[in-house]
């Protein structure tokens, strides 16, 4: 369990401020090492599994939170807690908070640079805060992706059809290249005859 040496994101805060983006981050841990499944109910993962992942969670869980959840031992038990620990404080007038308003506070925490991101998001017409979640972290999945693929592209190097480019118009200039050296190989030639002609003339001139 060495990689658990260091924070993959930040831990849970006492006060759940951050309880969405924990969530979202957690999922996409999960997602990356097969281990999803272990916080969905009635699910059938292994021994091994379920210990990773309860691990994993309570190393990223806030001090306070670990010795509160101290008893808890599988990680649906603990990801339930939390999620309704977390929903439970979050009232309207009274009345449980429903996916409507969940849905509605997540795209209102939308940084101003997103605008846009999260008007494209309102216009999905998502009904259920779960179905936020997913195409959050599909959109996460995706950008990450893209990241590798542009790391992995050496330093300074250019796109494909950029790079297919810069070599045909480096051929053609060398076409036009030889083309005006070969004119030039000519024309010295043809200057060079004629000098040595007018040569031999003087010659023949100083022998008269």
């Amino acid at each position: 369990m060495s990689y658990l040496s260091k924070f993959e994101f930040v831990a849970l805060d006492i006060s759940e401020r951050n309880y969405l983006s924990w969530v979202l981050d957690a999922k996409i841990y999960f997602a990356a090492r097969a281990l999803e499944n272990t916080i969905i109910q009635g699910n059938e993962t292994s021994d091994q599994d379920k210990a990773n992942a309860i691990i994993f969670l309570r190393h990223h869980l806030d001090e306070g939170l670990k010795n509160e959840y101290l008893t808890l031992k599988d990680p649906f038990e603990l990801w339930s807690s939390l999620k309704e620990r977390i929903t439970s404080q979050l009232k309207l007038c009274g009345e449980m908070v429903n996916d409507e308003d969940l849905l509605e506070k997540t795209l209102s925490t939308f940084h101003a640079s997103n605008m846009v991101l999260q008007q494209q998001y309102r216009e999905k017409g998502l009904k259920k805060y779960s179905e936020l979640i997913s195409c959050l972290l599909m959109s996460e999945q995706h950008n990450t992706l893209l990241m590798k693929n542009h790391e992995a592209r050496p330093t300074g190097s250019a796109p494909f059809s950029e790079v297919n480019m810069v070599a045909a118009t480096e051929k053609s200039e060398r076409r036009q290249n030889n083309y005006r050296g070969r004119g030039c190989g000519h024309s010295r030639g043809r200057e060079g005859g004629h000098g040595r002609g007018q040569n031999n003339y003087r010659h023949h001139d100083g022998n008269k």
